[in-house]
Order: C-alpha cells, then structure tokens, then sequence
C-alpha cells in the first residue's frame, strides 16, 4: 500500500474528567471512500473536529503527508487541503448565497493583506457559479443574491459541499451529507465523490445507512465508545460483522413485530382532504385524500419528495397558516386546525423531520426541552413548576433510556440519537392520542434506531395511532401495518402485509395505480 495521506497515530481526548477517545490510530489514503463507521457517542464527530483543526488540546499526533502537523485553526486546516461538511450546516441563514460561499476566502485575504483588499464581487460571483455548476446546482443572478435560508434543505446541503470545495480539498469529510438528500440528490453526490475519488482526494464518509456504506465504501474504520475497534476494506466486512464491530454485539430485528393488532377504534379520520401548497396557495399539495387511522396502527405515507406528505402533517397540526378542506375527525369529533397550540389540546403531535431547527430548542436544557410542548399543564397562570418538571424530566429519561449528565445540560451537548428520543419524549409528555411521525430516525445509528422501533411499538400497543412518513423505505415497511403512496399529491395505491414491497411502492411513487404497481 502507497504512503499514508493522513496518519492518526494514539489520538486520545478528554473534554474535563470524561474521557471520549482512547489510542485512536489508523491511516487514510489518497483517492479512497473511507467509511468511519460507530453509533453515536463513538467519537467519531471529535475525531473529525480534531482533523479539522477544531480541537487542539489531543493526545498523540497527526501526521500529514509524511510531516507531523498540528492545526493552529480550522481554517489552517482548510489552507492545507482539509474541508469538513458537519451534519450541523454551516452556513449562516440571513447571508446571501455568494457571502456565505465566499467568506472563509474573504478571511484570508484579509489576514494576508491588511486594509489593502477589497471584495471582488464579479470574481467572486464567476467562482460560486463554478462550484455550483460541479454539483449540477444551477442559481440565477437574483437566486445568488438570495438568502441561503429561503432555499430548501436539499438545496442548502449541496451549497455545504459547495463551499467545503472552494478550497482544493485533499481530504474532504462528510458527516451523514445525504440525510436531507432526495434520490436524484443522492445520486449527483455519489458521481461527485467518484470524480473526487479519480483526482487522488480522500473521502472520509459518515453514514449510519447501510446500502450506502457498502455502494461507495474502499475501506471502513470502526469506532466504539471511544476506541477503535478496527479497519477493513468493504469486502472484508460483510454487514453482520460491520454491526458486531459497531455495537459490540448481534443486532437481531431492526424492526420488531406489532406487540398486538390494532383495535377497531377510529383516531383520525380525513375524507375528501386538500391541503394547499404552502408557498403557492394556488396550487394544491394534497388532493381529495381518504383515509382512516385506528388506535394501535401505524400507517406509512409513501411517496417521492414533492408528493405532499409532509404538507398534509404540516396542515393537520395547522402549521404554515394551511387550511385543510374537506373533513377531519379527531379521537370521533369534528376537527379543523387552527395552529399547534390547538392541535396538541385536542391529543395531535407532530415529530419533524429537522431536530436542529424545528424539533429542539439546542441552546436550552434538556428539561426544558421535554417540557415545551406540554408547558399549560406545567405553568399555571403562567408560573412553570420546576419541581414537578424535573420529575416529568426525570420519568422521561428513564423511560426513553436518554443517556446524559445532567438534565440542566444544553439539549445540543447530547449525541443525535439521545436528541431524537428528547424530541419523542417531548411529545409524548403531551399525552396525544394521534402521533404525526416524520422521519424518526433520521441521522441517528443502528442501536437508537432499533431502541426507537422498539418504543414505537410500545406507544401503539398501549392505544397510539401513528401516521409515519419515512425516506428509508425499509424502515417504512418494516414498522406499517399499512402503507399509503402519494403522488403529487393524490393516492394511487395502499398496500398491506405482503403487497407492500419496495418494488411496488416505488411504482406508485412515481404515478402508477394499484393496479399497475402489482
């Protein structure tokens, strides 16, 4: 094997008495997929801000194309070839898109050229175009001048990579980059990491999805509780072993079984539903929908981004100003969203999609987090009770098996997984008799994964009706009883039991009937 890109040799860390990670060493090499593979909490996110320059105080050594290194900044990293995607995205809303594609550029210039510089704005737009046009992402003159917040998430991912690119990156890492991708997304970002791969970089990725570990993988490093476990190319660790190495045992079912069948009682209702589109109410993003849900049943809503899912959650828990037509019955009575407030009284939760930016408050503790949405039944009269909330805190930690310190400590300081059952927790502390359910396990590993399956099945056997929308289409049919698929806003077919195979909800995703689909 050629020399080493970058040699990690008895990296250790401790953040105060705790200690995160212990004699790390192994080695990347240029023009290589390498996969850091571990559940959350494994260290892998204060590995990669060690190689980024953002922790400095390590134990051990760096060694960078043949010479020791030690990185005074981040953006030292950045000059020397080293560009990071975090998971958390970087870039700041309320900047335009050319500001925030070219500040780490415009840093530079200022530190080496004093007061003498002056931003090129012709340049600069000519270089934003560039990158952009790398990612098959083509912006207008008047979309560059935009703020990065009007755009989609998909849309702000690839303007993340974008701007870890303006640097002629040797080793570019990317922390779950395609948790807010659809699958055309997706695939451009796996041509991209080819072409990457072809000019010698090196790819570190980060990805708790097992197909694409093993589509784009060379070789995977493992790392548990702060160790290294061990690295293998990818034909070397089928995925029974990747997941004995990451979790320290076998992972039976991810999907466990219904613990009982649902009960004949009706939860929701929609006959004839419409909700319109939320930023063109002209046009309508769900159309004439009919559907019941009963009491113990989870029912998924299948369907390619853009096929009106997560509107029609938004307009039931009365999200965005949307106003549902047709009919809606709720736990037997008659229900029109008004806004949250009124849909969680009448027993509506909605779980988003986005833990960082609608599902959490991430400066604030977490009991005060798990206490948000229920706060009228925990402050009368206005005044909160903190006594009975740290008791409400307390049951819902162990309930959840929420590993932290401390309940007063920052939601942000928790690991994605232990985030995701903060968020569960949050609505359950609601007591809602129908769950809203928008991709659960989004960004979080195998083991929180398998503990929220298992928590979901818990909440429906006691009586809870769950609506899911799901962009791993395993876990969709691994945990309905009955999947529903949408089209641009209409059902064209619902499937049970063993109709409900990939094959199938795929063709009704992209139009076909029922009929056509089987």
């Amino acid at each position: 094997m050629a020399a080493p890109l970058l040699k990690f040799s008895g990296i250790g860390q401790k953040f105060g008495p705790v200690r995160v990670l212990e004699d790390i060493s192994f080695e990347l090499q240029a023009g290589e997929v390498h996969v850091l593979a571990g559940e959350n909490g494994a260290g892998k996110s204060t590995l990669i801000k060690i190689l980024a320059g953002i922790h400095r105080d390590y134990e051990g050594a760096l060694e960078y194309q043949g010479q020791p290194v030690r990185w005074a900044s981040p953006h030292d990293a950045q000059l020397h070839g080293i560009s990071v995607i975090h998971q958390e995205m970087s870039l700041i809303g309320s900047l335009n898109v050319i500001d925030n594609l070219n500040l780490v550029e415009r840093a530079g210039r200022a530190r080496s050229l004093g007061a003498t510089w002056f931003i090129n704005e012709s340049e600069e737009k000519t270089r934003t175009t560039a990158l952009f046009d790398q990612l098959d992402l083509h912006l207008t003159a008047a979309d560059l001048a935009r703020p990065v917040e009007e755009f989609s998430l998909s849309v702000r991912n690839r303007m993340e990579i974008a701007k870890a690119l303006a640097f002629e990156a040797r080793i570019v890492v990317m922390d779950e980059p395609t948790s807010a991708l659809d699958r055309p997304d997706v695939e451009r970002l796996f041509t991209l990491i080819a072409q990457l791969r072809q000019r010698g970089c090196c790819i570190v990725y980060i990805s708790h999805k097992m197909e694409e570990i093993y589509r784009i993988a060379d070789r995977i490093t493992v790392l548990r509780d702060g160790r290294y476990v061990g690295t293998a190319t990818a034909a070397e660790c089928p995925a029974p072993q990747l997941v004995r190495w990451m979790i320290g045992r076998e992972l039976s079912e991810l999907y466990p079984p219904p613990l009982r069948p649902p009960t004949a009682e009706v939860r929701l209702e929609l006959e004839h539903v419409s909700v319109p589109h939320p930023t063109a109410p002209a046009r309508l993003a769900v159309r004439d929908l009919s559907l019941q849900l009963r009491a113990g049943e989870i029912v998924g809503l299948g369907g390619l981004p853009g096929s009106g899912a997560a509107e029609l959650f938004r307009g039931l828990f009365g999200a965005d100003d949307l106003r549902c037509s047709g009919k809606i019955r709720l736990n037997g009575a008659a229900f029109s969203p008004r806004n949250p407030a009124h849909s969680i009284r009448r027993g509506l939760a909605y779980l988003t999609a986005d833990r960082k930016t609608t599902g959490l408050v991430l400066p604030l503790s977490i009991a005060h987090n798990l206490s948000l949405a229920s706060l009228p039944r925990l402050s009368p009269f206005g005044w909160l009770r903190p006594a009975q909330e740290a008791e409400r805190g307390q049951a819902a930690v162990k309930q959840l098996s929420i590993k932290l310190a401390s309940l007063e400590q920052a939601v942000a300081t928790l690991s994605g997984g232990n985030q995701q059952k903060v968020m569960l927790a949050k609505w359950m502390e609601t007591g809602p008799s129908v769950l809203l359910l928008e991709d659960p396990t989004r960004g979080i590993d195998l083991g929180a994964k398998r503990e929220i399956h298992r928590l979901i099945r818990e909440w429906t056997a006691a009586g809870l009706a769950v609506l899911l929308i799901s962009s791993e289409l395993p876990e969709l049919l691994g945990l309905s009883d009955r999947v529903i698929v949408l089209h641009r806003g209409a059902v064209t077919a619902e499937l049970t039991g063993a109709e409900a195979t990939p094959e199938r909800v795929l063709a009704a995703a992209m139009g076909s009937s029922a009929s056509q689909a089987a």
